[in-house]
């Protein structure tokens, strides 16, 4: 809606009298403090502070349809200070979209549509899971980002059929957290103009008054950083929040901060402003002085007038601008049909025709050669820049690293200011940023991204990788250096604990390829993976091009398989991932020599293996062999699980050394002579 029928509604021009600013505002008010007391659990203030601004934005000037949440042209909204999510809740219930009321009785209840902060997937209309502050603000850039970049590949003179907004809500935690400075420091250099952020500075956080800890000068941190800055907005003002909506539409070549001055908790006498109204309920009597002060008669609770449900229904006007827009949208088809049916594809999240039989061919063509030492992120490479030119919506990017990283193949075009036309994104050294900006990518639709840095840094971007994996989203983390194998640069670059960590986070597939062809399976199992991320732990050196029949190619999906089997009943078996595999199969092939029957087992997905059938694992692992060790060049508690307890694990449990990588490997013990040693002490020492 225009701003100037909004405000002429508003203003009581209407034949039929039109409820007040205030009254639609404080119907979030009393949702929010309402659902906190029934929970007894929660965030009133802020919903209580933010809602003259939300009403403005939503009612004003946001773009959406609540009777089709997934409408691709719809403005973004993304809450950053999720813990006020009874904020969002309201205004999804008051403007119509299919969250009852009910919902909102049962806020932070079990298995209710409205938990304790916003989660992608779970409430229509959510557009990404926000609690850890910062993210949200940090997704709003990758979806700000995705817009700009989606518009400058398919909008045409003719027909533009990208053009909506992102906007933002955030608070004093938010712009506190690390993440804030990377992802708004981009967003600046980047020029993302139809990205808008709100500021909700109330000055009170959960241990008080934030002037003890934080005296940033915020304005003229985000004007360095390159944004407009709307500087002294009264939060509680409509006509204020305009202007300053108005002056941030106004300039669409820099992103904006509205800085807006409220009150927490505003509307509770005895509460608001105070650090008492933040992270509580209210309690019975304070909520009813609040409707006194509100000027709310109605003291049952959720209870709110048909005319304010009248007036926040948005159902009539969301079909009307979605109606428009698809019309629109049928006339580019008419113009540019090729282009629409792409658009059309990406959008809905398909990937080519016919894409997974192309892979495999290639999967076999690569098995079937000879093949020489490659580092796998070496193969890494060569893999993107075999599929790259097939799939458009790929989205890469490196923090700092590319070259390192092996992600700056061939095809690769650097995406910048102000044309937007790209596939590639130089981070920076920023890797939280990246990560969860390229979570707003993935949710926005039509791209696939995949981030990259060395596997120890990914400890900077770790939230991330979990709030990706929470929300299943697809993202592919390209994780290079994953081991002492780097050799010379120690034991702080050396990542000894972080593929096991990795490991532990739920719905996050952790690939650790052992040569070029598990390479290719674990990227062409990243791309067609729709629920979730992925990570590779490629390496640093070479490895060898081990040699497999197609049906054993084939298992490396799997997660686990038996990659070497000896000539006879084995009556050991090692497992290994990554580079330990090929001086696994050396050892097996040394034990065979003196009578031992060896049977190697490649792991490169411990994650997707354990989703197999329990007979297919089984197969894999037969429970009768109980001579096992695993060999890996990491920590290992989490082999123990599968080498029992006659089992032994090779790995490290302790940081690296700075030395050329096969030294290491001789210090720590992971040779081909050591993996056969320890096989052989245990079937000396009569465990089989």
């Amino acid at each position: 809606m225009e701003a100037t029928e909004a405000q002429a509604r508003h203003a009581g021009t209407d034949t039929a009298p039109y409820p007040s600013r205030r009254s639609l505002a404080n119907a979030i008010r009393i949702l929010a403090m309402d659902a906190v007391e029934a929970a007894n659990s929660g965030h009133p203030g802020m919903p209580m502070g933010m809602a003259d601004i939300a009403e403005v934005l939503v009612n004003d000037y946001l773009r959406f349809n609540p009777a089709n949440p997934h409408w691709v042209d719809r403005d973004r909204l993304i809450v950053s200070n999720g813990h006020g999510c009874m904020l969002q809740y309201a205004l999804l219930h008051l403007t119509g979209y299919d969250l009852p009321l009910d919902e909102i009785r049962n806020f932070r209840q079990l298995h209710s549509a409205t938990p304790g902060h916003p989660e992608y997937g779970l409430t229509p209309g959510v557009e990404t899971t926000t609690g850890p502050l910062g993210q949200g603000l940090a997704n709003a850039v990758g979806f700000a980002l995705a817009e700009a970049a989606l518009a400058a590949e398919f909008n045409r003179d003719d027909g533009a059929i990208v053009d909506h907004w992102t906007w933002c809500f955030a608070g004093d935690g938010c712009l506190m957290e690390g993440i804030s400075h990377e992802a708004c420091s981009l967003a600046g250099h980047l020029g993302l103009g139809k990205l808008v952020v709100f500021y909700d500075d109330n000055g009170i956080s959960i241990d008080g008054e934030v002037a003890g800890w934080f005296s940033d000068d915020t304005p003229a941190r985000f004007e360095a950083y390159g944004w407009q800055v709307v500087r002294d907005v009264d939060g509680h003002d409509a006509d204020a929040i305009v202007a300053a909506i108005e002056t941030a539409r106004g300039d669409t070549t820099r992103p904006t901060l509205i800085c807006c001055r409220t009150v927490i908790g505003w509307g509770a006498p005895n509460k608001q402003g105070t650090e008492g109204v933040h992270g509580a309920a209210l309690g019975a009597a304070e909520i009813a002085a609040a409707r006194a002060r509100l000027e709310w008669s109605d003291e049952t609770p959720f209870a709110i007038p048909t005319a304010i449900y009248d007036a926040w229904d948005h159902r009539a006007r969301g079909t009307a601008v979605e109606t428009t827009w698809r019309e629109r949208y049928e006339r580019y088809a008419q113009a540019h049909p090729e282009l629409a049916s792409e658009f059309t594809r990406r959008q809905e999240g398909a990937l080519p025709e016919d894409w997974h039989k192309h892979l495999m061919r290639h999967l076999h063509h690569v098995q079937a050669e000879a093949g020489s030492d490659t580092a796998s992120r070496k193969s890494s490479k060569a893999m993107i820049e075999f599929f790259a030119p097939r799939l458009p919506e790929l989205f890469g990017g490196s923090a700092d690293l590319s070259g390192s990283n092996g992600t700056d193949w061939g095809g690769h075009i650097a995406i910048g200011a102000p044309a937007y036309r790209g596939n590639y994104l130089h981070y920076g050294v920023r890797e939280f940023a990246m990560t969860a900006m390229a979570n707003g990518l993935a949710l926005h639709g039509g791209y696939i991204p995949f981030t990259a840095t060395f596997l120890t840094f990914s400890d900077y971007a770790r939230n991330a990788v979990r709030m990706a994996a929470l929300m299943g989203v697809r993202q592919i983390l390209v994780y290079t250096h994953d081991s002492i194998g780097l050799g010379e640069d120690g034991a702080t670059h050396q990542s000894v604990e972080h593929v096991s960590s990795l490991r532990l986070i739920p719905n996050l597939d952790v690939w650790r390829p052992a040569d070029d062809v598990e390479t290719i399976a674990a990227w062409t199992a990243a791309i067609e993976r729709a629920d979730g991320p992925s990570a590779l732990a490629l390496s640093r050196q070479d490895l060898p091009h081990l040699e497999r029949d197609v049906p054993t190619a084939e298992n490396i999906f799997r997660g686990g398989y038996v990659i070497h089997e000896p000539a006879g009943e084995p009556e050991a078996l090692i497992i290994a991932t990554g580079s330990e595999v090929a001086p696994a199969i050396a050892a097996a092939g040394d034990l065979a020599t003196r009578g031992r029957a060896v049977r190697v087992v490649s792991m490169p997905c411990l994650d997707v293996f354990e989703t197999q059938e329990a007979a297919y694992r089984a197969s894999v692992l037969p429970g009768r062999i109980r001579v096992r060790v695993a060999v890996e060049a990491g920590v290992s508690a989490l082999w123990r699980h599968y080498v029992g307890p006659y089992g032994r694990v090779l790995g490290i449990d302790r940081f690296g050394e700075s030395a050329p990588g096969p030294e290491l490997y001789r210090h720590f013990g992971l040779t081909r002579a050591d993996i056969g040693s320890a096989v052989e002490a245990l079937l000396e020492s009569g465990t089989a």
